[in-house]
């Protein structure tokens, strides 16, 4: 009994149990929606397309969980997604050679370039200048669809680049290069935050700003590289959806997943006030998002009413993680004991 008291006091369990519920209401509608196939030598199959679908997402969930961290929110993610995939087609497309490996390189180079500078503009209105972050990041994300439109000249910009389509639905050692760009960069920040002083920089910051330069913490600098990092996982991310349908709409691209994110990281267990975060959490946000869009599909949920169906299950989640709702769990489960007890005895 104390062992599943412990497990259910931990972070992470709504969150899983969410996934868990999520993922057992789509294996009764469809019996073979955990089913793993092999073809041609890659991986097909629900959880497969789960895994590929949330790369994206994921990248930009965890620059905004390092942002959150220190206080802070960034609202441009989407625009700079948008600006990434409108640069880098529009670089290919009027290339000599879209199907040339070079091209494609270059082109991403200056696009995730690009996005390292957009998010150090956000960088130096918050830390530097001193605006609030809600204000600095709301402008690039006004401006950046106006950017991107400028960028693709007010058109959707298609192309035929097989290396580039790699990015988003290409497969290596049998799983999609999305999955394992994600996962490689999502494996470096855990290592550069959790085994490194970053993270404990990151969170200082987030949890008292003001003791924290007084302790000699160059916060402006903490503060500046997330916001970077952030703008810089954006524009990856922008690569992997613009690559998987090999179009860049300045328009849609991107549209919505800032509130995408920020949900991810608050079902993950970060706070919103700053301090700890939880990168583990994130991912299991992250997935949540990802699978409940999917299950809303599975369930025939028309479109029109799937925003509902979405804040349904992320408010249910996010009050049950909630410290009054956790209070009052914990004090039912207590005084449930000794009854259990004395109906044994």
């Amino acid at each position: 009994m104390s062992a599943v008291m412990g497990v259910s006091r931990h972070r992470l369990f709504w969150p899983v149990m969410a996934l868990l519920v999520l993922l057992l209401l789509n294996t009764l509608r469809a019996p073979t929606f955990l089913a793993i196939e092999v073809r041609d030598g890659h991986l097909f199959g629900a959880p497969i397309d789960i895994l590929r679908n949330s790369s994206p997402l994921l990248l930009v969930a965890l620059g905004m969980t390092l942002v959150i961290a220190t206080r802070g929110i960034d609202l441009s993610v989407g625009a700079v997604v948008a600006i990434s995939g409108a640069v880098a087609l529009s670089f290919i497309a009027s290339s000599s050679d879209p199907g040339s490996v070079g091209t494609v390189l270059v082109a991403v180079v200056i696009a995730v370039v690009l996005s390292f500078v957009l998010g150090s503009w956000n960088g130096f209105l918050v830390s530097v200048v001193g605006i609030q972050p809600i204000i600095a990041t709301l402008v690039l994300m006004t401006a950046g669809r106006g950017i991107a439109m400028l960028i693709t000249g007010g058109q959707i910009t298609t192309i035929t680049s097989a290396p580039f389509r790699t990015l988003g639905s290409g497969f290596l050692l049998g799983l999609p290069v999305a999955v394992l760009i994600a996962g490689g960069i999502f494996a470096l920040v855990t290592v550069l935050t959790r085994r490194t002083a970053l993270g404990m920089l990151i969170e200082a910051v987030g949890i008292n700003p003001a003791a924290s330069r007084l302790a000699g913490l160059r916060s402006r600098g903490i503060i500046f590289l997330v916001y970077a990092l952030s703008g810089t996982f954006a524009g990856i991310a922008g690569l992997l959806i613009s690559s998987n349908v090999m179009a860049a709409d300045a328009n849609n691209a991107g549209l919505f997943i800032e509130l995408d994110a920020i949900l991810a990281v608050v079902i993950g267990g970060t706070s919103l006030a700053g301090g700890k975060f939880s990168l583990s959490g994130t991912l299991v946000g992250v997935l949540v998002i990802t699978t409940l869009t999917l299950t809303v599909t599975v369930l025939g949920v028309p479109p029109s009413v799937t925003p509902l169906f979405k804040a349904v299950v992320v408010i249910a989640v996010c009050l049950l993680q909630a410290p009054v709702v956790q209070r009052q769990l914990r004090a039912r489960r207590r005084a449930a004991v000794p009854a259990a007890v004395e109906a044994t005895v």
